[in-house]
């Protein structure tokens, strides 16, 4: 490894897009926000360091061994958050960057592309919540700002955002990745010209910095390895980025896997893979973590743990091997999820997926397993134990790699026939994650407020009547909109005292319940009594619906809220304490507790693929 001759900002982007300069594919993606990107020009531009490179000479006829990617230039949050392969790349000598990705990609947004986000508060699937935006700066601003630490104004905007701010007279926005074209003194002056501020010192020395720190000064520092050894590299990598807070295990994971997989694409695949579970129904958020570590669970690795060292080639040829069998497995558990009715939203824990894509891939189910009869029992058991346990605080908490090292070995012992609730939970309850509720824990469920996700599993497990494969909502049974309106309930003769007991009821679980999202709509700010009037066609309905939904005695009008509210609480709390009961695994034995152990102790037991 060798220090090489420094290099100008253009002459590094002009090579990255020659392709001279690519990634290899054991980086990690793009993570850098835009006030990251700002910061950095803001340092160039001050003239302070931005640390060194680290290249790898990659020797030619050597580069078809290896995968390799472009640099992003315009990056997408929805559309375009991936850099693409670069392809063949025609058996020439090619430099991959080893270090510096994350920098030498903001320089390249910056000074030659776009950085579109999404607008707070709007939708993910409206197109106008992704203004594409450019990087600009200020020409007329040079001083320190005490707010935000930096000296010069640089901000993405877009051009109309820009035009409105040169009108304002405060500022003048020049796009910056106007400046590669400015070669001599007289382009600058003739830029300054085009821009009305020829005539301004400080926008003279400011468009003069940008340029210097672009064309002039050498600030690309950079180290040259030239071994073509891919381990070596590997290593080398490993120990430059694991430092950092940045770079997970499992990015380190991903980076092994996508150097050493034969017949797939590691990055392309499970990047794949994470967006297509996360559009499943209503949306989920799971991560390319939770990914990684269902396929060393499915693997069946005693140590599941993100670390380094358990990253080695047997184990990412294994991955490789049964990839098909992890996705699918992943596939079924997250429709299942979504058929049981939850989503980003409502799921409390990301986690109970791997579980449950063990016990399928254990089982090889199939997507019939979500329909048919014959599974009808097994999937209720599952959707039990999953309300049960997502209602449960503190369950998928600490301790997580150890519990799932456990739970497999429930499944693996006793799950070949059928969901082995027994089992499952008596080994929770080992770990000292009993599934067992006090009386406590029931009035604290019964006082969960509109929002908290442990609310839909509770009421999930309370009222199964809705179809939670279609569109549902959380409805207030007494409108919200009603109840946190003083006047409307001044008028209705409310008494003074009782209105800020009645706000506080509004949200909580004894004034909620599952509704079909049509239903719902169609409901809106109508009192529930009228609403059941309108909604079932006879009294024998209504009679059935009240029932079901413990809301006998609903009043006529806002007078009677404060007695219904504590008589549907009372019914849901004997209803939930006789579903959730006393576990019949809750008797642990002595010997049965849980071991001081480390939580990464291996199970070299448990069989795997």
């Amino acid at each position: 490894m060798s220090f090489q001759t420094p290099i100008t900002i253009a002459s590094a982007l002009e090579r990255i897009h020659r392709r001279e300069y690519v990634l290899p594919a054991i980086q990690r993606e793009f993570v850098w926000s835009r006030d990251k990107i700002t910061r950095l020009f803001d340092s160039l531009m001050r003239g302070y360091p931005i640390g060194s490179f680290l290249m790898w000479q990659v020797h030619e006829g050597n580069d078809g061994r290896f995968t390799f990617y472009d640099f992003m230039r315009d990056y997408h949050e929805r559309d375009n958050a991936h850099c693409a392969p670069t392809g063949p790349l025609g058996h020439r000598s090619i430099t991959a960057i080893l270090d510096g990705q994350q920098r030498l990609t903001a320089l390249n947004i910056g000074l030659c592309g776009s950085f579109t986000g999404k607008l707070p508060r709007m939708w993910a699937n409206n197109p106008l919540a992704y203004p594409k935006k450019v990087l600009y700066l200020n020409l007329l601003h040079r001083g320190q700002d005490d707010d935000l630490g930096v000296e010069y104004d640089f901000r993405f905007l877009t051009p109309a955002e820009a035009e409105s701010g040169n009108e304002d007279g405060d500022a003048h926005w020049y796009r910056v990745q106007d400046v590669r074209k400015l070669r001599s003194t007289g382009d600058m002056i003739r830029e300054l010209q085009r821009h009305g501020v020829v005539g301004d010192e400080v926008a003279g020395d400011v468009l003069t910095r940008l340029h210097d720190v672009v064309h002039v000064t050498p600030t690309v520092n950079f180290f040259l390895e030239e071994a073509q050894e891919l381990e070596k590299v590997l290593n080398i990598f490993i120990r430059v980025n694991s430092g950092g807070a940045v770079l997970s295990y499992s990015d380190l994971l991903l980076s092994v896997a996508t150097s050493q997989w034969v017949e797939r694409d590691a990055r392309e695949t499970i990047h794949r893979l994470v967006d297509e579970l996360n559009g499943v129904a209503q949306g989920f958020a799971f991560s390319k973590d939770l990914v990684l570590k269902t396929g060393l669970v499915l693997l069946g690795k005693g140590d599941i743990r993100f670390k380094v060292d358990n990253f080695d080639r047997a184990t990412m040829t294994d991955l490789e091997k049964h990839w098909a069998d992890i996705e699918s497995a992943l596939r079924l558990g997250v429709a299942l999820l979504a058929d049981f009715g939850f989503s980003s939203v409502t799921l409390t824990a990301n986690s109970v997926l791997i579980p449950l894509a063990y016990y399928l891939n254990r089982r090889g189910l199939k997507d019939s397993y979500r329909t048919s009869d014959a599974y009808r029992d097994d999937r209720a058991a599952i959707r039990r134990w999953l309300q049960r346990s997502l209602m449960k605080s503190g369950v998928w908490g600490s301790g997580l790699d150890r519990l799932l090292t456990g739970l497999r070995a429930a499944l693996q012992k006793e799950g070949a026939q059928g969901w082995p609730t027994e089992a499952i939970e008596r080994e929770m309850a080992r770990q000292g994650k009993s599934l067992r509720f006090e009386p406590t824990e029931i009035e604290d469920l019964l006082d969960l407020k509109y929002g908290s996700k442990r609310l839909f599993p509770m009421l999930a497990m309370l009222y199964p009547g809705v179809d939670t494969r279609d569109q549902f909502h959380e409805d207030h049974i007494f409108p919200r909109s009603t109840l946190r309106a003083r006047a409307k309930l001044r008028a209705a003769g409310l008494p003074e005292d009782a209105l800020p007991l009645i706000e506080d009821y509004a949200d909580r679980a004894a004034n909620l319940q599952l509704l079909r999202g049509p239903e719902n709509i169609s409901k809106q700010a109508t009192l529930p009594a009228a609403w059941l009037e309108k909604h079932f066609e006879s009294a024998v309905t209504r009679e059935s619906w009240l029932r079901d939904y413990d809301a006998t005695g609903l009043p006529e009008d806002l007078n009677g809220f404060l007695e219904f509210y504590e008589a549907r609480r009372a019914r849901m709390r004997q209803r939930l304490t006789s579903l959730l009961g006393a576990s019949q695994t809750e008797a642990v034995d002595a010997t049965d507790a849980p071991q001081a152990v480390p939580d990464d102790e291996p199970d070299p037991g448990n069989e795997g693929l």
